[in-house]
């Protein structure tokens, strides 16, 4: 962890925290996190791939970790997301293209800078979330009443079920939760976090510590931001481009138990190769055993998937 470096940036107003890894003569990689994940969700990629000759790039979002808030966090959106990721690289002097590897909602911070900035992307892995366009996903269904992102969008709600514990408590509970394999739903009488027994283990990748650093993390700003991005504003930037086409090379790794794969339609979609109308260079990959947060419970293979894809498409990074 020495190997890696913090400091904060000035963008759009807001102090934004920047972990990175590696020479700032070689090609950028920036790494985009998903909820209840934070920078230090990436320590293994970012060590990874500096080593492999990139540079490392991992930002906390606004609101997020030792990043600043909005002003106005119930007015948060996934365009300010998009803004900052390009105004940090403009921020670090970056001039070249620049690869994005994402993770649950930051791939549509992703893909969402990828429509909009093309000229600022070389390539874009996605950790359990591929492109999906309005209209793309067609099967309509309605969340059950108890889905915990039904809960979540109802303010007041989660704020008042997460109140009950402190901020550590909150993510171990969440952690443990999304590494099930089946999507998390509450009863009529029943809070989310209540889903998760006290006694519960963490599942055996991660540590005591590694819930210490994430609970220290979210002390700063709680779940305010978070709870509205993604959870309240499900808007995608760049949705109101027609025909959208993401024309870099694209990589999604998918954990065949991560419940994601059981929402309604979605494995239907993700195997039937549909994206592919969408993002001509896509490729999926599986991982037979892996859970929603494969970059930290299956780190090596990960890493190897990733290093791999980078190295086949680092020529696409040169201006």
């Amino acid at each position: 962890m020495d190997q890696i470096t913090h400091k904060f940036i000035q963008v759009n107003g807001l102090n934004l925290h920047v972990a990175e890894a590696g020479s700032e003569s070689s090609p950028p990689v920036i790494f985009l996190h998903g909820f209840p994940e934070i920078w230090y969700s990436w320590r293994h990629q970012m060590l990874a791939v500096a080593n492999a000759g990139f540079r490392a790039i991992a930002p906390d979002f606004r609101g997020y970790g030792m990043s600043d808030a909005p002003p106005e966090p119930e007015k948060a959106c996934f365009a300010d997301l998009v803004d900052d990721t390009a105004s940090i690289l403009d921020s670090l002097n970056i001039s070249s293209k620049a690869f994005v590897v994402a993770k649950d909602f930051g791939g549509w911070v992703a893909y969402g800078f990828a429509l909009l900035h093309p000229e600022k992307v070389a390539g874009i892995v996605t950790s359990n979330v591929l492109f999906m366009p309005p209209g793309a996903f067609t099967d309509h269904f309605v969340f059950p009443e108890g889905f915990y992102v039904s809960r979540w969008q109802k303010p007041g709600r989660a704020e008042a079920d997460f109140g009950r514990f402190d901020v550590k408590t909150v993510v171990r509970k969440i952690y443990i939760m999304f590494c099930g394999s089946e999507m998390p739903i509450a009863g009529e009488n029943e809070e989310i976090m209540d889903l998760v027994k006290p006694s519960a283990p963490l599942p055996s990748w991660m540590t005591e510590e590694d819930i210490a650093t994430y609970g220290t993390l979210y002390e700063k700003n709680g779940f305010r931001t978070a709870l509205q991005v993604p959870y309240r504003n499900m808007h995608m930037a760049g949705s109101e481009i027609q025909d959208p086409k993401i024309e870099v090379p694209t990589l999604v790794i998918f954990g065949e138990k991560d419940y994601v794969m059981k929402i309604p339609g979605m494995e239907d979609y993700i195997r039937s190769g549909g994206v592919k109308k969408y993002v001509p260079n896509h490729e999926t990959v599986y991982v037979p055993e892996g859970s929603h947060f494969l970059q930290e419970q299956f780190p090596d293979h990960v890493n190897q998937l990733i290093t791999g894809f980078l190295n086949r498409n680092k020529h696409v990074a040169v201006v």
